[in-house]
């Protein structure tokens, strides 16, 4: 039998309840109906649960996703969707790029090399890769390999050699990943949506320039991205644009993973061709994100885009580009909040395990490991804890766990940013890459990081007209 993942009401009302609970919401009534139907909780860790739901139990999810779409949410006015709300709650918003006079045509944006951008590609497929075999794993597995194979913390690809058997059993490799992922099997970089996205991305400003509207993003994925590629609140979106609803509907009909990670994996390019315009990047960043996402969903890919617009410029430290990305996140948030909390400890300890320790123990009890804030948190303790240094910083981002390829990949942009140019990245986790992605979106499979960066950086210095 086929059994879909992450759109199946019986599957979605459990993470629609636990999103209930971090929203502040009181679902206490609509938890207790579905308990005592029978209904199971969220899958752990799979996109679909092992058995299907009667019709009756299906019915009754949809009935009971509906009811939970209609409680009051208390969190809604410190962490709005909307731009000008999130606009008006962030006191150090960044300044705009200077205006130019309504006579002088708008000129490119010359402040980002095609070198630096190359880096930030090679950089963001590396740590992806890392990430790749060990997703989905918890902590302990991940631990426990890496210090099994003499590479605790990581510096290179995880591998299969000198694993022992009992710790493969209890431990096995992500199975979508470990035949291209593991060091003795990369052939160059294997399909993954954190580098489908980016593409998609590169599509959309190609077709409608950095004016691009979230219903644009919406017409390039039905153009382009195939709904088998898709996951999460991103297949939510899809299937929502299928049924006819349109943005912002997509983001949060039926979709209990609107606070997910992914938007924040499709800010790279927001960033990328906004150098030195944080507040550029993350209302760009906004737009792409308003089609799938809510709140913390947003917050996280407006954060990401402000640091990766900070550091493309080559003229910031980590520290400062993470201080801009906060500038863009209302204060009282819970992005906010987590993020903050994640630099301190990463200040505070010299030992990253205990950063990892104390992040896992606040956040894993109430989120899944897909959800946006503790993953953003992650990636902002291992960019502070290693000081931007490229493999410190994916290694503390893959060793924390959570969306392991997710987290390695932004942070190995954001570092492959500062290092400045692909010499500067260290061969052993570029070399393996051959300067190839394979992947299912536009005509970009086996294209090169040099080919993808020139691209990147013809869109960032492409004259941008005024909006309508």
């Amino acid at each position: 039998m086929l059994r879909l993942t992450w759109v199946q009401p019986e599957d979605l009302i459990g993470h629609e309840l636990r999103q209930a609970a971090l929203e502040g919401r009181d679902a206490s009534a609509v938890a207790a109906r579905w308990e005592a139907a029978g209904g199971d909780p969220a899958p752990d860790r799979a996109g679909a649960s092992p058995r299907p739901a009667s019709r009756g139990l299906r019915l009754l999810a949809e009935e009971l996703l509906d009811d939970l779409a209609g409680l009051a949410n208390p969190t809604a006015a410190a962490e709005p969707t909307d731009l000008d709300r999130i606009r008006d709650l962030c006191p150090d918003w960044p300044a705009p790029a200077a205006p130019q006079a309504p006579s002088v045509p708008p000129a490119p944006n010359p402040s980002v090399s095609p070198a630096r951008l190359e880096a930030a590609w090679l950089g963001r497929a590396a740590g992806c890769l890392l990430g790749k075999p060990v997703e989905k794993l918890p902590l302990t597995g991940i631990r426990r390999i890496g210090r099994a194979t003499g590479n605790w913390p990581p510096t290179g690809y995880f591998t299969a050699r000198g694993l022992p058997a009992d710790l493969a059993a209890a431990h096995p490799w992500n199975r979508r990943s470990a035949a291209t992922s593991l060091a003795e099997n990369i052939d160059g970089m294997p399909e993954d949506d954190d580098l489908n996205y980016p593409l998609l991305n590169l599509l959309l400003l190609q077709r409608h320039g950095r004016n691009f509207s979230t219903a644009d993003v919406a017409r390039v994925w039905l153009d382009e991205l195939p709904a088998g590629r898709t996951f999460t609140a991103e297949r939510v979106a899809y299937r929502n644009l299928l049924s006819g609803l349109e943005p912002p509907a997509t983001a949060h009909h039926r979709n209990p993973f609107r606070e997910w990670i992914g938007a924040l994996i499709r800010a790279d390019v927001h960033g990328w061709t906004n150098p030195g315009d944080p507040a550029a990047a993350a209302e760009q960043a906004h737009r792409d994100a308003a089609l799938t996402h809510t709140a913390s969903g947003v917050h996280a890919a407006m954060f990401a885009a402000a640091v990766i617009a900070t550091a493309a410029t080559g003229t910031h430290d980590v520290h400062t580009c993470l201080h801009t990305g906060l500038a863009v996140v209302p204060p009282g948030s819970r992005l906010s909040a987590a993020v903050r909390h994640a630099v301190h400890l990463a200040q505070a300890h010299a030992d990253f395990d205990t950063v990892v320790d104390e992040l896992h123990a606040r956040h894993s009890p109430t989120h899944h490991w897909v959800h946006a804030v503790p993953n953003t948190a992650l990636i902002a303790a291992a960019l502070t804890h290693a000081d931007g240094d490229f493999t410190g910083s994916v290694s503390r981002a893959v060793s924390g766990g959570w969306d392991t390829d997710s987290n390695g990949a932004t942070v190995g942009g954001v570092a492959g940013l500062l290092a400045g140019s692909p010499a500067a990245l260290p061969e052993h986790w570029t070399g393996p890459l051959k300067n190839r992605l394979a992947t299912s979106v536009g005509d970009f499979d086996g294209t090169g990081f040099d080919t993808l960066a020139h691209l990147t950086h013809r869109e960032a210095t492409r004259p941008c007209p005024s909006p309508p």
